[in-house]
Formats: structure tokens, sequence, C-alpha cells
């Protein structure tokens, strides 16, 4: 028992601030990985290289942690959609993939890795980490997402013509129809949980790129680096005033999947 305590409070409880932070890290993720790769002119693949390398740290440690550090979380977090940033643009980009051809191939391997984790412990409950083996499968999971994010937020704000603003609306709109259907339905409160966390990350992705784009592509044209650090600044005080507590085992009457 006192093994599955360690391991389960290394993850926060999912409260509204929780979805706060992480809209403001999936933001950060755009400006910050647009940051290395065109601003500071050093290419998709070695910024991935970069961003990948930091998170397999940050993974390690957060696994080998015993007990829940917000900062250390929320810190991975942050690696994961920078990473995702880059990687999805090297994908779509550099490779010639496309937005829609790497949001389709990011789509299969997020839920590839859902698949396997449920094949292979029984359960994707992000609030029931058990052991080493579901904290893999859970930062897996994050950072395939966080890529999809990345390759959603371009693929409809260009390939869909909606524009930054609009894509942005889409993916906002989309987040409270999943608010409507946790008090409303019973539907299960993982699938929202999932469905939340990919969604937020095209909204954040599509607020970056509004705030650090060119005026005469949509954007409002922000120093990259400038609008980075303000966004981390609003990181930190969030992680300071806002409960930080582990997370729990979901309350056993709400619907799971299991």
């Amino acid at each position: 028992m006192q093994n599955v305590e360690k391991s389960m409070s290394k993850v926060p409880t999912i409260t509204v601030g929780f979805w706060a932070i992480k809209i403001l890290a999936t933001t950060l993720g755009e400006t910050g990985g647009d940051t290395l790769s065109m601003t500071m002119n050093w290419g998709y693949l070695a910024a991935t290289g970069v961003f990948a390398a930091l998170l397999l740290g940050l993974v390690a440690i957060q696994i080998s942690a015993r007990s829940f550090r917000p900062s250390l979380y929320w810190a991975t977090i942050i690696a994961s959609t920078t990473a995702g940033t880059t990687l999805a643009d090297f994908a779509t980009r550099s490779l010639g993939i496309g937005y829609t051809g790497g949001s389709l191939i990011l789509l299969g391997l997020v839920l590839g890795s859902l698949a396997s984790w449920r094949l292979a412990l029984g359960t994707i409950n992000a609030d029931d980490i058990r052991d080493s083996r579901a904290e893999m499968f859970y930062w897996l999971t994050i950072t395939f997402s966080q890529t999809l994010g990345t390759a959603l937020g371009d693929w409809l704000a260009d390939t869909g013509g909606f524009g930054y603003i609009g894509a942005a609306g889409i993916f906002a709109a989309g987040l409270l129809f999943l608010i409507l259907l946790y008090y409303r339905t019973n539907v299960s409160r993982i699938i929202l949980f999932w469905a939340a966390f990919i969604l937020t990350r095209p909204l954040g992705a599509a607020v970056g790129d509004f705030l650090d784009k060119p005026i005469d592509k949509g954007g409002l044209d922000f120093s990259r680096p400038l609008a980075s650090a303000v966004l981390a600044l609003f990181i930190v005080v969030l992680i300071i005033l806002l409960p930080q507590r582990a997370g729990t085992h979901s309350d056993p009457g709400a619907p799971v999947l299991k």
C-alpha cells in the first residue's frame, strides 16, 4: 500500500486551477518551441532534440520522485509541450507530411498509447497511477497528445482557413461542450479528461501562434522570447497561489473506464 500511495501522490488533483495552468503551459510550449526553432534559428530537428532530452531527463526525475512536487510536474508538462511543438512542426513541415496527415498519424499514436496502457494495466485513469509503468504510459500519452495538439491547431488555423483566433474559438467551444457533458451526463470522467487534455493543446497552440506570428499572417508579432517569459511568469505565480494537491482515486460513484 505504501508504494501505491507514493506513486499516486505524484500527480495533481484535477481542478479548475489545473486546467488554467495547463492552458498557459501549452501556450508557452508553442511560443517557447518557436523561439528555439525559428527565432534562434536552430531548426525543428535540433530544437526537438534539445527539448526531447530535457523531457526525458525530467520524466526520469518525476518517476523516481518520492512524492508529488508541483514545480517538477509542471516543468515536465512544459517540456512535453515544447517538444511536442517542434516535433509536430518537423513532421508536418520538414518531412512534408502536412497538417492533415500529421494530425491523423499523431491521433493514431495517442489512441495506440491509451489502448496499450489499458491492455497492460487495465485502466487509463490519470488519477490512478500506481507504479512506474503507469507513469511511463502517462507521460508517453501526454507527449503524444501535446504533439497532436500542435498539428491540430495548425491544421484548423491554416488548412481549415479559420485563422488563429477562429481556431482558438473552435477549440474553446469544444472545451465548453466537454464541461457541459461533465455536468449534465454520465459520460466517463476518464474519457472527458483525456478529451479535454488533448483539446487544451491546440487551443494553446492557436493562442501562441496568434501572439507571435507576423501581422500579415494574422498574428500580433509579439517577441517570442518575451511572450514566453511572460507566460512562464504567470505559470509560476499560479503554481504558488493556487492549491497544488496530490491526486487521489476517482470518486467510486463516478463513471470510470476500466
